[in-house]
């Protein structure tokens, strides 16, 4: 059986509004692009959530470890020379 390439935004839009969150945190089980595809209501893309083929992604971690690091070396005087002071004012 080919699958053939649905656009299925709608069915996005609405998961993001019954979720509450955006449009990018949405997965869509792509084994059942057929079945979700029909989904055009409200109430149909919950029922698909609780049946669990359409899921809300988990946040993205944003790690702070890098930042923590440079701000650790510039109070041991680090990444204070000439060119430096000169990225600042630029």
């Amino acid at each position: 059986m080919k699958i053939w390439n649905m656009s299925l935004k709608l069915q996005k839009r609405l998961a993001a509004s019954v979720l509450k969150c955006g449009k990018r945190k949405i997965w869509l089980d792509p084994n059942e692009i057929n079945e979700i595809s029909l989904a055009n209501s409200r109430r149909n893309v919950a029922r698909l959530q609780k049946d669990g083929l359409i899921m809300k992604k988990p946040a993205v971690v944003h790690s702070r470890s890098r930042v923590t690091a440079r701000l650790e070396a510039k109070r041991k005087g680090r990444h204070t020379g000439k060119l430096n002071k000169l990225k600042l004012h630029a």
